[in-house]
C-alpha cells in the first residue's frame, strides 16, 4: 500500500497511507492531510491512487508550488517509489509498497521521530501554560509527535523517543526560546522543568512517574 512520510528538519511527523482515490493536502480542516503553516495553501495538491499502487501527484493552483526531487510539478505527475515530494519545510517521502496500517487513514495515525522513537517510557510528560490567558492549563504530550504554538508565528514539534523527549523549531519568525535561549536548527533533549516560550506564551515542561 502506499505511503507518505512526512518531515519537518529531519523529525518526522506524519506517516499517512494512501487507500482512498484522491488524497488532498492543505492548510485547510477539509484536506485529507492538513499541514498547518502558511506556505502551504487552502488546497495545495492532491495525491490519485490509479489501481493498486499507482499514485499521481496533482499540484492545485497553490502559492508556493510542489516540487518533486527538487522539481517544480506543473502537470499531473506519476511518482516513484523513493520520490521526495518539497512542500514549504515539509520533505514529504514516497514510499510505493508498504504493509497496510492497522487502523485506516482519519484514525490513529503513525507518527515517528527516527530510530529511538515510538519506545515507552515509565513517565509521563505534560507542558503547563504558566503565562498568559490560559495559565493553569496543563497539556499532557501522549503522542510521538506533538506540536504547540501559532502557525505563521511559532510553531515547535515535541518528539518523544526512548532516551526522552526532543524539542525542535519547526515553523515561524519568532524564534522559541528554551530557559532564555533561542532554540537552534538542532533537537533539544527536554529536562524537568525547562521553560519553553513561544511568542510571548510561557510553558513549563514536567516530568512524572
Amino acid at each position: 500500500m502506499p505511503q507518505l512520510i512526512a518531515s519537518v528538519k529531519g523529525v518526522e511527523v506524519k506517516h499517512v497511507y494512501l487507500t482512498k482515490d484522491r488524497t488532498t493536502l492543505g492548510r485547510k480542516d477539509g484536506n485529507d492531510i492538513v499541514l498547518d503553516t502558511l506556505v502551504v495553501s487552502g488546497q495545495h495538491c492532491s495525491f490519485d491512487l490509479v489501481g493498486v499502487a499507482d499514485v499521481y501527484l496533482q499540484d492545485l493552483g497553490s502559492t508556493n508550488g510542489t516540487y518533486v526531487n527538487d522539481h517544480m510539478v506543473r502537470e499531473r505527475t506519476k511518482l516513484r517509489d523513493g520520490d521526495v515530494i518539497s512542500i514549504g519545510p515539509y520533505r514529504i517521502k514516497y514510499l510505493q509498497a508498504s504493509e497496510a496500517p492497522s487502523s485506516g487513514f482519519g484514525e490513529t495515525q503513525t507518527f515517528m521521530a527516527g530510530p529511538d522513537s515510538l519506545m515507552p517510557t515509565q513517565l509521563q510528560a505534560t507542558f503547563a501554560v504558566i503565562s498568559g490567558s490560559s495559565a493553569g492549563l496543563e497539556v499532557p504530550v501522549v503522542k510521538a509527535v506533538t506540536t504547540f504554538g501559532r502557525p505563521g508565528v511559532a510553531v515547535v514539534s515535541v518528539a518523544h523517543r526512548r532516551n526522552g523527549f526532543f524539542v525542535t523549531h519547526l515553523a515561524g519568525n519568532s524564534v522559541p526560546l528554551l530557559n532564555g535561549k533561542p532554540l537552534g536548527d538542532d533537537s533539544v533533549l527536554l529536562s524537568d522543568q525547562d521553560v519553553l516560550d513561544l511568542a510571548g506564551t510561557q510553558m513549563r515542561f514536567q516530568l512524572r512517574e
